[in-house]
């Protein structure tokens, strides 16, 4: 999985599903810190227009450009849906934010041929250890 997570945090354009409003969640950090990393970063959130100035998709469908990485940081339930999206928009790796994989969703992704990071690590930290080692 090494490999897969250096990868991912060497990609430029990212989405996050479950960007959040809210600057005390996660869903809003990990939008924030993947900018904050020179990173293009897309807020997916159904139910927010903006999220800092910033256009808020309501799906990876409705995204400008299709990312090199989707970053799920929403239950595991709406991740298995997530997959068919990333599936229907030829998205190639889905970073699993600790909470939002299940062994289903991980299997469903990988019989796809989507490479996942799952089990654990957080992208934020990820994002801080990767730009260390530079």
């Amino acid at each position: 999985m090494n490999e897969a997570i250096d990868a991912m945090l060497a990609a430029q354009t990212f989405a996050v599903a479950g960007a959040s409003t809210n600057p005390e969640k996660y869903g809003y950090k990990v939008y924030a810190d993947l900018k904050r990393f020179g990173k293009t970063a897309y807020p997916i959130n159904p139910r927010a227009a903006t999220i800092d100035g910033d256009t808020c998709y309501p799906s990876v469908a409705a995204l400008p450009e299709v990312p090199d990485v989707v970053v799920a940081v929403i239950p595991p339930a709406l991740t298995e849906r997530l997959v068919d999206d990333l599936i229907a928009a030829g998205v190639k790796n889905l970073w699993m934010q600790p909470g939002a994989e299940s062994a289903a969703v991980v299997a469903k992704a990988e019989a796809a041929g989507i490479t996942t990071v799952h089990g654990g690590p957080c992208i934020m930290v990820g994002l801080r250890t990767h730009a260390h080692r530079k």
